[in-house]
């Protein structure tokens, strides 16, 4: 092969191709002179160009390469083009040694990073060191050479409107408020020495931006570089800045007019213009700062609004010119509408979040114990999904444990999301059982996305999934139904656990023709048991089927002690469970069931016939006597006892069932009986005939509702100890 030959592409390496490039970029005459000599040393971009290749002029030589071996040393470079005189890359020296010292630790710990992981960084803002004292700013990208060799350092001389350019394309990329002011902070460091955000806090909550009176202004601080070890006392990034502080500089950058760009050219007059040393030392970045441009990022408007300034200082001799001014000006104005609308994913991602959190269980009674995870797919609002977890006691004395699955992300499954377990928490709270439940809210996923409400606001909720699951601690009975949602892990005291087989079913708003009555699956749960409720996102791996991961999580749930904290517990299941790359928000909802003491509870049949009422009051007198009820509470609870088995004789059939629960909130009294009519509350009087009974037992309970059965219906009630 001929030596002047261009490797290939699939045998040249880094520092060979971006040498190569270089080479056919340097113009005839001193730098052809150059890359002769550079041959003479032999690196391999020193190669002749061919005649045809176009001669550009000086201001594109802005390519250099340097070689690295493992020991981050340099071995070779081509850094002719004018722009790189003065930097000394001499072969054999450490690279770091062509930085500005703070620099150092961190550019090292990237360059160590590339070789352990052969990943490229690609254009980090960096400056090199000249022999004579001063810098140049370079877009720095890092990259590994062949069969781990070493590596390739490829900078680009940053030129002012190039850098400006490559600025606003790096910027905005994220819509979280800190990386895009760490973005705008990097680019910054190449018209100074240190560059600082400073944002109101009013960006950072995501409140509304309003008009401010001058020196309203409360800043706090979102980034600062170089990264370095700062002194005691200065502002660093999380920090508020001083109140005086925020004060004087609102008063500099918020005008009658328009927020203008501010420079304070030497250090005296920043000494004079801060006025004490308390804060020259938490707002000027050593001894070597000398000059300040304050650039304010303002939202235009009427009046325009300002959200920040940021922060320019250079040392002692490098004063700003006016264009530099205007590119700092051009830089950061377009920026703010960056920040804006970070600002406005922030205040989505709080409400959301905030309506998650009011929809985590709290408390789920004395008969059960709960513990819930919730973790989003990202920390950003875009990650934040519909996943919601409920559970909540029942006014009769059951436990309802629930779990959703919205379809989407953002403030349209967060409405969805919060309507859903609100009309859940309702309809189980009046009595439905969860079947019936589901139906409803299979009606109301279908109205949300017909044309006038759902799809016209763009978002649709059909697919969504719940499982609701009902505990009744009595008879340790779990009643459960489920709309497309995964099976519930059911682990027994002392055994293994496995998942509860349900039939599957369609998500909800599903099509007419694919709906199905759902399936209502009824199991035991004894004392101790723990019922474990998720969403997908748990178990879910690309690299595992759904069956392995449901199995991976009953395992996990397995090895819960009887004596664990719950909460603990939980977040030792999803650390163990949940997959390793997360692309979905992880939900579960851990539940422990504990139920009623043998003798709390106590339990009769009686026949439906003229003494039933009689009979009852004997048998609730008798328990109440050995349960050292105070007679206040007897006479409330047989009166109560006597109008609920009254009603149930008149206007039902069969047999009935009376039931008396004893718990820390009172006293629980059900009727059952195999009738369906619904008992109301009329507005008749007191004297009339009908509806009489259920006026006294309105007077004396706190709370009395009806719940139905397979056979029937249940009234209960509940009298205060």
């Amino acid at each position: 092969m001929d030596s002047d030959s261009t490797p290939s592409p699939s045998s040249a390496s880094p520092f060979d191709m971006v040498s190569g490039a270089l080479g056919r970029y340097i113009p005839p005459g001193p730098a052809a002179a150059a890359a002769g000599s550079a041959a003479q040393r032999g690196d391999a971009a020193a190669r002749p160009r061919e005649q045809a290749d176009p001669a550009p002029g000086p201001q594109e030589q802005i390519l250099g390469a340097v070689n690295l071996d493992r020991d981050l040393r340099i071995t070779r470079c081509n850094l002719d083009p004018p722009v790189f005189a003065g930097v000394k890359a001499v072969p054999g020296s450490l690279f770091v040694d062509l930085l500005p010292p703070w620099d150092v630790p961190t550019v090292t710990r990237r360059l160590r990073q590339v070789l352990e992981t052969g990943e490229p960084h690609v254009a980090r803002v960096q400056r090199l060191r000249r022999s004579d004292g001063s810098e140049l700013v370079v877009s720095m990208s890092i990259l590994a050479a062949a069969h781990g060799e070493g590596l390739t350092v490829s900078l680009i001389a940053m030129a002012r409107r190039l850098h400006l350019y490559a600025a606003e394309t790096a910027i905005g990329t994220s819509l979280d408020i800190g990386e895009t002011a760490q973005s705008l902070a990097d680019s910054l460091l190449a018209w100074g020495d240190v560059a600082a955000i400073d944002l109101d806090f009013a960006v950072w909550t995501g409140e509304a931006v309003t008009e401010r009176k001058p020196g309203r202004i409360r800043l706090r601080r979102a980034a600062l570089v170089p990264d370095r070890a700062w002194p005691d006392g200065y502002v660093t990034p999380g920090d508020d800045l001083p109140s005086d502080a925020s004060r004087l500089l609102a008063q500099a950058i918020q005008r009658d007019d328009a927020a203008q760009a501010i420079v304070i050219p030497d250090r005296a007059a920043i000494e004079r213009a801060l006025g004490s040393a308390r804060l020259v030392r938490a707002l000027v970045p050593g001894d070597q700062a000398a000059g300040v441009a304050c650039i304010p990022l303002v939202l235009d408007g009427e009046p325009p609004v300002v959200l920040g300034v940021a922060e320019v200082w250079r040392r002692e001799g490098r004063s700003f010119d006016d264009g530099e001014l205007l590119d700092l000006q051009e830089l950061v104005g377009r920026t703010a509408q960056h920040v804006d609308l970070a600002r406005q994913h922030q205040r989505e991602h709080t409400q959301v979040l905030a309506l998650q959190r009011r929809l985590l269980p709290r408390s789920a009674g004395d008969t059960i114990e709960t513990a819930s995870i919730y973790r989003p797919a990202a920390p950003d609002s875009a990650g934040v999904g519909g996943d919601w977890v409920n559970s909540f006691p029942l006014p009769d004395g059951r436990t309802a444990l629930v779990v959703g699955d919205v379809v989407g992300h953002g403030l349209g499954a967060a409405a969805t999301m919060g309507q859903l377990s609100m009309e859940a928490r309702a309809l189980l709270s009046a009595g439905l059982a969860p079947d019936e439940v589901l139906e409803h809210l299979d009606e109301t996923v279908s109205l949300l996305d017909d044309a006038e409400s759902g799809l016209a606001a763009g978002y649709s909720a059909l697919g969504s999934t719940c499982c609701i699951a009902v505990y009744d601690p009595v008879s340790h009975r779990v009643t459960l139904s489920s709309a497309g949602h995964l099976p519930p892990v059911l682990v027994p005291p002392g055994g293994r656990g496995g998942p509860v087989v349900v039939r599957p079913h369609p998500g909800l708003g599903a099509e007419f023709a694919l709906r199905e009555p759902f399936d209502v699956h009824a199991f035991t749960a004894p004392p101790g048991s723990l019922l474990a409720l998720y969403t997908d996102g748990l178990v879910e791996d690309p690299a595992l089927a759904i069956d392995e991961g449901i199995g991976r999580l009953a395992d996990a749930v397995s090895t819960v002690h009887p004596w664990d904290a719950l909460e603990e517990a939980a977040r030792r299941v999803v650390s163990a469970v949940a997959p390793g790359r997360q692309r979905d928000d992880v939900t579960l909802l851990l539940a422990r069931m504990i139920g009623y003491r043998k003798g709390d509870t106590v339990t009769w049949r009686l026949p439906a016939r003229g003494d039933a009422a009689a009979r009852a009051r004997t048998l609730v007198s008798a328990l109440l006597r050995q349960w050292n009820a105070r007679e206040a509470t007897r006479d409330s609870v047989l009166l109560v006892v006597s109008e609920l088995v009254a009603n149930a004789v008149r206007f039902a059939d069969g047999p009935l069932t009376v039931r008396l629960i004893r718990s820390g909130q009172g006293l629980l009294c059900e009727v059952g009986d195999t009738g369906n009519g619904r008992p109301r509350l009329g507005r008749k009087g007191l004297l009339a005939d009908s509806g009489r009974g259920l006026h006294v037992v309105h007077g004396l309970t706190t709370r009395w509702g009806v719940r139905w059965t397979d056979t029937g219906k249940v009234v209960w009630a509940s009298v205060a100890m």
